[in-house]
């Protein structure tokens, strides 16, 4: 089982809570895309997810950042 670090993940400043959430929401995406179109996921959901992060395709946004 992967047990991913937060530090591979490049979002300085983030609170790992942040991190965590966003890879599980990032993960039940993946999931219900691949249910929509009925395909089968050969790798775990959440390594996809993780690998989504560290090549930056998905930005984590805090909600303090988004006020001000």
């Amino acid at each position: 089982m992967l047990k991913p670090s937060c530090n591979i993940i490049k979002t300085p400043h983030k609170s790992y809570y942040s991190v965590v959430i966003a890879v599980a929401k990032r993960a039940r995406e993946i999931t219900q895309e691949a249910e929509d179109n009925n395909e089968i996921i050969v790798e775990k959901p959440v390594d996809l997810a993780v690998q989504d992060f560290v090549d930056e395709k998905y930005k984590i946004i805090e909600p303090d950042e988004i006020d001000g």
